[in-house]
This record gives structure tokens, sequence and C-alpha cells, in this order.
């Protein structure tokens, strides 16, 4: 069998939203540096926003058998926790097929620019990060619903 992407033609458009969560745990020094707003780079949080929104809207880009689908929005939420900072992002589109994919690289993106703004103080002394782990990237909901 070789590899194709599903044929969605025939399915009605419907609203459909998404939510993923992922995490990143982190030094408790490096988390006081984000809540401060010290980090050398500038602001984490806003940073790591833009690349999860850019995250969902390239994962058509990055993902080959999905359906390049128009997103309608897309919010991002962090929580710093007691360990590292927890990232959900929601997405919504009306479309054929679902936003799951999107919300996980949206997740994605947003970790892997944490990672990338604090790695300079994640670092031990031979250069290698024994405590910074990328964790519990998952879909927490789905929704679809019928248009009209």
């Amino acid at each position: 069998m070789s590899v194709h992407m599903v044929d969605i033609s025939g399915k009605p458009d419907s609203h459909r939203e998404a939510i993923a969560t992922g995490f990143i745990k982190l030094k408790k020094s490096t988390i006081q540096l984000i809540r401060e707003g010290m980090v050398e780079k500038g602001n984490v949080l806003d940073t790591s926003s833009t690349a999860a929104i850019l995250g969902v809207k390239k994962t058509v880009e990055l993902l080959p058998l999905t359906h390049n689908i128009p997103i309608s929005n897309v919010k991002v939420d962090f929580v710093i926790e007691e360990e590292g900072v927890r990232v959900y992002v929601y997405v919504k589109t009306t479309a054929k097929t679902g936003v799951e994919m999107e919300a996980l690289t949206g997740v994605a993106a947003a970790l892997l620019n944490i990672w990338d703004m604090v790695k300079k103080y994640e670092k031990d002394e031979n250069g290698q990060y024994p405590e910074t782990v990328i964790s519990d990237i998952r879909v927490v909901s789905k929704i679809k619903k019928p248009l009209g």
C-alpha cells in the first residue's frame, strides 16, 4: 500500500476545535528568570506564543499527509508551574477535517522555542541538558459540531 492523503472531499464542513498541551521541565533558576522577564533573548512566553501560532499555520508544510485547512483562531496559554512551563494551544476551524495535528504542532513549536530561548541557563558544566525535558504532548480535547 502506498502512502496517500485521505480523501475528505465527500465530507461536509463542520465547526472543529482542538486543545493540545505539553510541558517543559526546567531548572528552578530558569523558571525564575522567565517569571522576572530576565531571559537575555527576551520575553519567552510572548515569543513562544508567536512560535505556536506559526507552528499551527505551518503544520501542512511539516506533516505531509495533513490537509491545508483554514485556521479560524489560535489561542495560546502558558502556566508556569513549580517544575517548568505547561503550554496549551487552542485551535478552531470550519473545515472537512479536524485541527488536532495543528494544535499538537503549535504546542511542540512553543516548547522548542522555550528551550531555545533558555538553553543558556539550562546547560551544565559539560554543555549538556540533564534537567531539561519536553514531555506530555497530547490532545486534551476535540470538538466537532455540524454547521447551521
